[in-house]
Parts: structure tokens; C-alpha cells; sequence
């Protein structure tokens, strides 16, 4: 903790020096007094984050940068992947309950089980990554392609699989109460 906050004034130093400004000028800036800001560069001073976050805004670096603050991580998220009616779900939502997001992978038409429309409650909106879709609802037949979305009500009997001989790829929201999509 002291070596961040030691390290904090040389910081502050090069980036007013790098924009040529005086200590007047960044005083101007921040509403920080110049007493201030010179005892923060020389570390006479702690810094608090109520100086530190007018001095990222007008310097234009995240606070981060300022306090040299470690990595973060592994940034990576390890989803899992689900087979479900011959299907490949990846859950992409943590939380319970509300609106859920999914990838899902449809086989190749012809490697699923017979056609069968079925009914739940919520409210669903996918979106075609990759592949051709084949989307049945009620008594209508649509197939959709890359870039094309669609969003219906799940109590009306539905059905939705591959169209061709390839996979496709949906990403996929569903809102068990209901909810529509919010563009």
C-alpha cells in the first residue's frame, strides 16, 4: 500500500509535465489548490480519492493508471455447455430469475428428434449467428438466416431447428414472466 501511494506523485508529476501545463493551469482544471497539487507530486501529501478522480478526468487516464494498480486477472469466463434434446446450450447468464441469455447450437435438420411444437410461459427473442434457422410457430413457417432475429411469445406452440444439412448457431433471451425484448 505505501509503494502505490508513494509511486502516485512521480505519476502525477510526468502526466501534468507531458501536457505542458503549470501547476496553475492544472489547478484551473480540477479545482484543487496549486499548494495542493505541488505537495501531492513531491508525496507530502496522501492522496484521497476525492483529488485523485478530478486529476484522472483531467488528465484523461483512468484512476487505475494513477495508482498503478495491479491486473485484474484471468478475464476469461470458462462457460460450460449443456446437451439438452440434442441440443448444445451455453448458458451466457449467472443469476436467477429475469431475462436469461443463451448460445445455442442446433445439429444438422434430419439429426433431431421428430418436429414436436411445444408451449411454456415467458417471452423469447433469438438471434441467428451463424447457419439457417427453421422457425415454426403456430400455424406459420419462417427460416432465418445470419443477422436476422425474432421474438414471440412462448405460450404459442413453437418449434425452431436447423433448415439445412449445417448447424446453427442462436444467441438467445428468454424472460420466464413474460418480458419482451427492450431495444
Amino acid at each position: 500500500m505505501e509503494d502505490v501511494l508513494t509511486g502516485v506523485g512521480p505519476r502525477l508529476k510526468a502526466l501534468r509535465q507531458a501536457r505542458g501545463l503549470t501547476l496553475a493551469e492544472l489547478a484551473g482544471e480540477t479545482s484543487l489548490t496549486t499548494s495542493t497539487l505541488s505537495r501531492l507530486e513531491n508525496g507530502k501529501l496522501r492522496p484521497t480519492l476525492e483529488q485523485l478522480l478530478p486529476l484522472a478526468r483531467a488528465h484523461g487516464v483512468p484512476l487505475d493508471d494513477l495508482v498503478a494498480a495491479p491486473p485484474t486477472g484471468d478475464p476469461r469466463i470458462h462457460l460450460r455447455p449443456v446437451r439438452r434434446h440434442g441440443l448444445t446450450v451455453v448458458p451466457l447468464t449467472r443469476r436467477p430469475g429475469g431475462v436469461q441469455a443463451y448460445k445455442v447450437v442446433y445439429p444438422p435438420a434430419g439429426r433431431t428428434p421428430a418436429q414436436e411444437l411445444r408451449t411454456h410461459d415467458g417471452y423469447e427473442w433469438f438471434y441467428v449467428l451463424n447457419g439457417r434457422v427453421r422457425f415454426v410457430l403456430a400455424d406459420r413457417e419462417f427460416e432465418l438466416g445470419p443477422g436476422e432475429a425474432a421474438e414471440f411469445d412462448t405460450r404459442l406452440p413453437h418449434w425452431i431447428g436447423s433448415a439445412d444439412s449445417q448447424p446453427a448457431e442462436l444467441l438467445t433471451l428468454f424472460g420466464p414472466q413474460g418480458e419482451r425484448v427492450h431495444l
